[in-house]
């Protein structure tokens, strides 16, 4: 799938992950629909690229929300052919606490924004991208999931993030299976640590800590480098179906 020139919807585009592969897709030449719940860091981003960026606030686990957001991408030249899900929350919340076992609204809550809003959107944009003419090889458009190394190697507090990414990761194969004769592939990526937002409020220290339990290199992952990797899935035909861990040989401990 060629970039340059063509429609990507970025869900959770106005930081972390998101915001670094919405500046690699629009300096590709993509026209870029930022999709995400803070206006002002969305609006910002989008005057930062310029022409070619737009910002769609957007709640990825409303239907009516992504509706709108996959419209925006739609009525851009070309139709939508490319859909990058980034959008997430974590907590670090014990099954069982001193009090009692944990309350059952933020577990379903973390599984309604990663895992249910990563399907909303999925399937409404593969809706979208399915009525669009196929490139030269047959393809119509390309998702890209965010799972997480934690779907795999999930650490004590981590159980409805965990959940919720392995959710994205059991989802991947029967989508890109299903999706096949649309000319549409479903590929996830699961990162490792990341220098996101998520670790932005940690102190300096414990940053460096958490860096240097990657193998090699030993550093928090940088954004631009999953948005690397997302350029090569786009561009390469073959990678579909796929779960791709981006960690630096990273295995988590249990804590």
């Amino acid at each position: 799938m060629k970039i340059a020139g063509s429609s990507a919807l970025v869900c959770g585009g106005a930081s972390g992950l998101g915001a670094a592969t919405a500046r690699r897709l629009h300096g590709l030449g993509a026209r870029v629909v930022i999709a995400d719940l803070n206006r002002e860091r969305g609006e910002a981003l989008a005057g930062e690229l310029g022409e070619g960026a737009l910002f769609a606030r957007t709640d990825v686990s409303d239907e009516v929300s992504v509706r709108e957001a996959v419209q925006s991408a739609v009525g851009r030249h070309g139709g939508l052919r490319i859909l990058v899900n980034c959008a997430g929350v974590a907590i670090a919340e014990k099954i069982l606490g001193q009090g009692g076992p944990s309350c059952l609204e933020p577990f379903a809550g973390v599984i309604r924004v990663n895992l249910i809003g990563s399907f909303n959107t999925l399937r409404l944009a593969a809706w979208a991208m399915a009525q669009g003419e196929p490139n030269e090889e047959g393809e119509r458009g390309v998702v890209v999931n965010t799972a997480s190394v934690a779907a795999f190697e999930g650490q004590i507090g981590q159980a409805a993030y965990a959940a919720s990414k392995g959710g994205i990761v059991g989802l991947t194969l029967p989508a890109a299976r299903e999706l096949a004769r649309y000319g549409i592939r479903v590929v996830a990526i699961a990162p490792g640590i990341f220098d996101t937002p998520m670790l932005a409020g940690l102190p300096e220290a414990a940053r460096a800590s958490l860096g240097r339990q990657v193998p090699f290199p030993s550093r928090l992952g940088r954004p631009e480098e999953y948005s690397r990797l997302v350029e090569q899935i786009i561009e390469n035909p073959m990678l579909n179906g796929e779960v791709i861990r981006l960690d630096g040989a990273l295995r988590m401990a249990p804590r």
